[in-house]
């Protein structure tokens, strides 16, 4: 099973500063609520002096980007070629549980980051453009087209489906996460009925887009051909 390919510690590389910087901020976070961290409490949780952390990152936001893509990298790294053949959901499906598997050391601070990102739409904002890149990351793993237009809506549709979920999966208590993919199955059952009608409508629209594509080329060009007309004509010699 794939998903078993990625249950892998998300350890920092020895020696590396921003993966300590990291595991600093996730182990302040575990700790302490999301708003107390200061950027100095990073500095000292990771050994480092604040001219450096300032040298390694321009925020706390920043630090916990990083973090996503840690988990990126891991979830990316244990996507095999064993579910090629399934259906696009089971696809999804396992990649949404191997996320949740490689989040699952950080819960406790992920409580406490979610706590505070409820007090912070700016931050929301921040982060869900952050789930924006990581998830075209992830429907590319699972095979699932991400370009054109439809491609974001897929995209986005992704990011709500993960994050109906993450609130189940901060609550849960049993290790295998079993209400979280239940969940996650009811959702992509859901989001599958949307995306359907969705792209329903873009095929229907795709006519229309085309004639008006078509009536902006041809008033560009009546502007174009009515300046020249207008231009004053040079005196004859």
């Amino acid at each position: 099973m794939a998903r078993k390919a990625a249950e892998k510690t998300a350890e920092a590389p020895k020696g590396d500063p921003r993966a300590l910087v990291v595991d600093a901020l996730m182990a302040l976070a575990a700790r302490q609520p999301w708003d107390m961290i200061t950027l100095s409490s990073i500095a000292e949780e990771a050994g480092i002096s604040l001219a450096d952390l300032r040298d390694l990152t321009p925020s706390k936001g920043a630090i916990l980007g990083s973090f996503v893509r840690r988990i990126d990298r891991i979830v990316l790294e244990g996507t095999g070629t064993d579910m090629q053949d399934e259906p696009a959901r089971d696809r999804v499906l396992d990649i949404m549980m191997r996320r949740f598997d490689a989040l699952l050391p950080y819960r406790e601070a992920l409580r406490s980051i979610s706590r505070g990102f409820e007090r912070d739409p700016l931050g929301l904002l921040a982060l869900n453009q952050q789930g924006l890149n990581s998830w075209r990351y992830m429907l590319e793993a699972a095979g699932i087209e991400v370009d054109g237009a439809m491609g974001a809506v897929k995209i986005q549709g992704a990011i709500l489906v993960f994050a109906r979920a993450f609130r189940i999966f901060l609550e849960e208590d049993d290790p295998a996460l079993t209400r979280t993919m239940a969940a996650l199955d009811r959702e992509l059952k859901r989001g599958e009925w949307v995306l359907a009608r969705a792209e329903g409508l873009d095929r229907l629209a795709a006519p229309l887009r085309g004639f008006f594509r078509a009536a902006c080329d041809a008033r560009k060009r009546r502007g174009h051909h009515h300046r020249h007309q207008d231009e004053p004509k040079p005196d004859a010699a």
